[in-house]
């Protein structure tokens, strides 16, 4: 079991990096100036591959959440009303990133009208996302 868990942690880890950075990116491309088609088209295939990356991170860190959860039993039984709110933080977590692809289609069709002060503040939520995560497991409030 702890191998599992040790490498769910760091698949949770992996795939939040890409969270805190694709936004990041987005910022970036709500900046660039009409006309800078290489530096658009740069910046796209950057979010794109790191959207896929960081897709590819999610499925392990879901998959072994799931095991630990329902093989091990981990935050099963009474008095673990923290691994709900954990799930809830989880649910949040992956549609935040489904929210990710879908403004990636918006930024590439040029159909988005986001200010770079807007992604800056959409940059935050997954740091409130693994904060609240972290907190739940390690200090179990109820």
């Amino acid at each position: 079991m702890l191998w599992i868990k040790a490498l769910h942690i760091v698949f949770v880890a992996s795939w939040f990096a890409g969270l805190f950075y694709l936004p990041r990116i987005y910022v970036n491309l709500a900046q660039v100036q009409e006309g800078s088609i290489a530096e658009r088209e740069r910046l796209l295939l950057m979010a794109r591959k790191l959207l896929r990356f960081t897709t590819l991170l999610a499925v392990p860190a879901l998959a072994l959440g799931l095991v630990l959860w329902l093989v091990y039993g981990i935050g099963r039984g009474p008095g673990n009303g923290w691994m709900h709110a954990k799930l809830l933080v989880v649910v949040l977590a992956v549609g935040y990133h489904h929210a990710c692809a879908r403004l990636l289609s918006k930024l590439v069709s040029g159909e988005s009208r986001r200010s770079h002060v807007w992604f800056r503040w959409f940059n935050e939520v997954p740091v409130l996302l693994l904060l609240a995560a972290v907190i739940l497991v390690v200090v179990k409030p109820f």
